[in-house]
């Protein structure tokens, strides 16, 4: 049988349809957000005179993308046996979950509940 994912990025903000993750980082805390082209665009120049100032201070969990534009947040940030295991405990929990990339926040949260009330 087969089957076909379709993963539909909404925009944080307005709510439209969103193109791309936006990572970001501030006082130590790791965020994604997710947006369309125009508000990325004014995400980046909202931040723009504060980068151009700033001491970069190297990219976060290997990413290849700048520090203020990385996808990383702390959720994905556990690592990738942790990321499996969340995976495939959604999967055994009949919960749609993307077999690559991003985990929704809402799987995490899930997850985590389970496994605090067992631990």
């Amino acid at each position: 049988m087969a089957q076909k994912t379709i993963v539909q990025l909404i925009d944080d903000l307005d709510g439209g349809e969103a193109v791309e993750t936006v990572g970001f980082a501030l006082d130590g805390v790791e965020y994604t957000i997710d947006l369309s082209d125009a508000n990325a665009k004014k995400l980046r120049d909202g931040l723009a005179l504060f980068v151009d100032r700033a001491q970069r201070a190297g990219r976060l969990h290997g990413s290849k993308r700048p520090a203020t534009h990385t996808t990383s947040s702390s959720y994905s940030g556990r690592g990738r046996e942790a990321n499996e295991a969340v995976r495939n405990w959604a999967r055994k929990n009949n919960i749609e979950v993307n077999s690559r990339g991003r985990i929704a926040r809402e799987i995490y949260d899930k997850y985590d509940a389970e496994h605090s009330r067992k631990g």
